[in-house]
């Protein structure tokens, strides 16, 4: 994968998240509702979108993280994509990534990150070749648990203090997907 692929769904465009994205960015970040169950804190100054643009930009190939542009407004309101991965030598990582995503308080529950997700794993499963995707929930984000088992995701348990975010350790609930269960 030389370039940056852009996906499209029935609604949004995926593509790669530039600086002329800070403030969207900083938009959705600054909500508390939003940042609680990533390993980000709120946001308070533009620069922490510019870092986290670039932060996102300069791991591409050792992951991938699509900004959601939504075709009704030409806004980025989210961003969703794997992680955890060097996506030039899958082999390495036992073919499985790990999915990470948020979206813009205002769009929740309206099947936009159900959609979006949809298209990143099947990129994932056919493009990239991934056998296995993962994902890592905070058990108390409902919202994100009931996504992804909406979308096929199975449960396989509980890690106990899997993570440390924001000054603590947290639990995660894993689940995953199989590209021959699907």
């Amino acid at each position: 994968m030389k370039d940056f692929p852009i996906l499209e769904t029935k609604r949004t465009i995926l593509r790669q998240l530039t600086i002329d994205d800070a403030n969207d960015v900083f938009y959705y970040f600054s909500k508390e509702e939003v940042a609680k169950f990533t390993d980000l804190e709120k946001f308070t100054t533009i620069k922490q979108a510019e870092k986290l643009i670039n932060s996102f930009n300069k791991q591409f190939r050792n992951g991938i993280r699509w900004g959601i542009l939504l075709k009704e407004n030409n806004k980025i309101i989210g961003s969703c994509g794997f992680h955890h991965c060097n996506l030039q030598r899958l082999n390495v990582w036992n073919y499985k990534v790990e999915i990470g995503y948020e979206l813009t308080l205002e769009y929740w529950q309206k099947g936009i990150m159900t959609e979006v997700l949809k298209e990143i794993i099947k990129y994932g499963f056919n493009k990239l070749n991934i056998n296995r995707i993962e994902a890592l929930i905070i058990p108390e984000n409902i919202g994100s648990r009931k996504l992804v088992e909406k979308i096929g995701f199975k449960e396989e348990g509980l890690l106990k203090e899997y993570r440390f975010e924001k000054n603590k350790f947290v639990d995660c609930c894993i689940y995953s997907m199989l590209k021959n269960k699907i």
